[in-house]
């Protein structure tokens, strides 16, 4: 009897705790409560609990592409012995990519905005403009006219759905930086969180709206005109009296990275991510993806269709021979010259467009012959330099005025911007940031592990960086010189030297994919070439990547049993 007592005061005990146990998951599935605390978050910051669990929204002009991993590097047909493609397994974070390379109306678009907001005629603001103009001389020749591309192709309409070109890899990241802050701005604006038509009301250099700087401090943004910058309540109700009977204040806040409406920025894409996309193995289950097989963005071996359709037709547009730009006319063939409008071939199957051909585009990464996969497989880029906001005497941040706009003279004597009213000044991070870390110790890593010094057949492992061998490394390249006097006036100074080597530093960018001048030897994803970061041509253009934020996978897969 004592037993069974027992027992049955144990069952009691149980079935008590489940009802509690019960209750407590009812009360903490409330949209309002945290899971962590039982506290109504909501109350508290009034965007957490709410937005928990809210997708990134794609932005303009950009598809999805899902991670995964891949091999990068290794072409089929390796007859230029770079040496540079060495197979190495990596793996990709899903992120977006423009479906197309921008185009010379989007790049208009671009600088028709900088001409408005920073007039070329003051004096202040004259190398903004040009300093962000593509180098349309790219395509003259010494023995060939194409005077009709250097006046028309980047202006009239019948070149606007082309790729740009004749954009320098640091005009590029400029671009895409301008396209992060009207994308969020537009974004902002129907949220409810600008007021209507603030992005286009009254736009000056002295009242900008930048991302970042919005983030960090919000009643600044468009030079502090709060009838422009707006609090919301994210619940978008009214609070309901109390029972005594009094309405609580409506709880408005400025929008924050935690309101899941601003997209992370618009940037160039690494190398890993441009190649992982350009060869767009999610859709050929007959190749071995780790085995690095495939020779074009689309199935086979060659470069002509095979549909019935439109059999024999080039599914790219490249140099098809000598003097062979477009084939004989009326025959099948790629159907451009020169450069194609965008969406002319098929896209691949992530869905994008001339991955292979057209232009070749600049990707984010610094050039080095070797991808150190020893040091990193995942998101590999080679690039890092590390920054942070800068802190003025009064405490605060540093916003960029029209007073303190900095310009750099390129190595060809171009004058750009480097920083433009409205944005946050940077400066490297030091020993604050980095004290004790084990995963970074310095601002600049694009030297990280590249082993030039050890490599070098002048290295004395007793020599000071500082020392008379310090120059003496494998990447000897020229060092030209160019400054700007107070008139505006350029002194260059070449480097001469016979010693100098090779053309690498770190200041040449890669690029990939082949173009309208290339062979179909180029056309190979893995392929990788590289130039310098402040130089253009007739046959590079570029195309923007975002961060994907949250799941890998667009679809959530049911869980499994």
């Amino acid at each position: 009897m004592k037993v069974n007592k027992i027992v049955a005061l144990q069952l009691m005990m149980s079935m008590v705790l489940m009802l509690g146990t019960a209750s407590c998951s009812k009360k903490s599935s409330s949209s309002h409560a945290s899971r962590a605390t039982g506290w109504d978050v909501d109350s508290q910051n009034g965007t957490s609990a709410r937005n928990a669990g809210k997708k990134q929204q794609a932005g303009p002009g950009l598809v999805f592409v899902e991670g995964g991993t891949f091999t990068m590097g290794k072409v089929q047909d390796d007859v230029m012995h770079d040496w540079n493609n060495t197979p190495t397994q990596q793996h990709v974070q899903s992120f977006y990519m423009d479906e197309t390379e921008v185009t010379n109306g989007m790049y208009l678009e671009y600088l028709e905005w900088l001409k408005k907001v920073f007039p070329p005629t003051e004096e202040n603001y004259k190398n903004i403009y040009e300093g962000a103009s593509p180098d349309t001389l790219v395509w003259r020749n010494r023995l060939g006219y194409n005077e009709t591309m250097t006046n028309n192709y980047l202006r009239h309409p019948s070149y606007a759905n082309y790729p740009v070109v004749g954009v320098n890899w640091i005009q590029a990241v400029e671009f895409s930086k301008w396209r992060t802050d009207r994308v969020n701005e537009a974004v902002l604006e129907k949220d409810g969180y600008l007021k209507k038509g603030a992005k286009t009301q009254d736009v000056s250099a002295e009242s900008l709206f930048n991302t970042e700087a919005y983030l960090a401090s919000p009643s600044t943004t468009y030079g502090g005109n709060e009838e422009l910058v707006l609090k919301k309540n994210p619940s978008g109700k009214r609070p309901k009296a109390g029972k005594d009977g009094v309405v609580p204040e409506e709880k408005n806040v400025y929008a924050q990275r935690s309101s899941g409406v601003i997209l992370p920025e618009y940037r160039l894409p690494t190398e890993a991510e441009w190649e992982y996309a350009a060869a767009a193995d999610v859709g050929q289950r007959e190749y071995n993806i780790y085995k690095g097989q495939k020779k074009y963005p689309w199935s086979g071996d060659y470069t002509r269709s095979s549909k019935r359709k439109n059999k024999g037709d080039q599914l790219a547009n490249f140099k098809q021979g000598n003097g062979d730009y477009g084939g004989i006319a009326g025959w099948s063939d790629d159907g451009a010259d020169i450069t194609n409008s965008v969406k002319s071939y098929a896209p691949n199957d992530f869905g994008l467009y001339d991955m292979a051909g057209n232009v070749a585009e600049w990707v984010a990464d610094v050039y080095r012959p070797i991808i150190d996969n020893e040091a990193n497989d995942f998101n590999y880029y080679r690039g890092n330099q590390y920054a942070k906001n800068k802190i003025g005497k009064d405490g605060k941040i540093e916003i960029v005025s029209t007073a303190n706009i900095k310009y750099d003279t390129l190595s060809n004597g171009k004058v750009v911007a480097r920083n433009l009213p409205g944005e946050i000044a940077q400066v490297p991070v030091d020993e604050q940031e980095t004290y004790l870390r084990t995963n970074f110790s310095t601002s600049d890593n694009v030297n990280y592990r590249d082993g030039d010094k050890q490599s070098s057949r002048y290295f004395d492992f007793g020599d000071s960086e500082s020392g008379p061998k310090a120059d003496q490394t494998m990447y000897n390249s020229p060092k030209h010189n160019i400054t700007t006097d107070s008139l505006g006036q350029m002194t260059r100074k070449y480097d001469n030297s016979s010693k100098r080597t090779t053309l690498i530093d770190d200041k040449v960018r890669v690029y990939k994919g082949g173009s309208w001048r290339d062979r179909a030897y180029w056309l190979d994803p893995a392929q990788r070439r590289y130039f310098p970061q402040d130089m253009a041509t007739d046959y590079i253009g570029f195309r923007c990547a975002m961060s994907r934020v949250g799941s890998k996978a667009e679809k959530r897969k049911s869980p499994r049993n």
